[in-house]
């Protein structure tokens, strides 16, 4: 079972979702925990999306830990400029979730 994290950027624009969006997104989380390879890959096997209702979840996949590091949600017109962002940034992520490892 994998365990999920989420980024501030991420956490605000969920927040700020309607009710019935909200909760999607709440199951789809928990269902990534046991399935984190759902989604459509985007160019790389452990960079994913989810798509619901014109917009889409785009998450990270860490194996060697076991982790889910959802990053954004994000509408078809800024979809890529977000997973151009996200892939030139990988590094940082990276860094992110191990803080967080070595915090727990």
């Amino acid at each position: 079972m994998y365990r999920a994290f989420r980024s501030e950027w991420y956490e605000n624009k969920l927040f700020n979702l309607d009710k019935p969006e909200y909760e999607r997104v709440i199951k789809f989380e928990q269902s990534l925990k046991l399935n984190p390879y759902n989604g459509r890959p985007l160019g790389y096997k452990f960079l994913r999306e989810k798509k619901f209702d014109g917009k889409r979840v785009i998450f990270l996949i860490y194996e060697e830990h076991n982790y889910v590091f959802f990053v954004t949600i994000t509408d078809k017109k800024a979809q890529q400029n977000e997973i151009d962002l996200i892939k030139a940034n990988l590094d940082v992520y990276k860094e992110e979730i191990e803080k967080r490892i070595k915090s727990l």
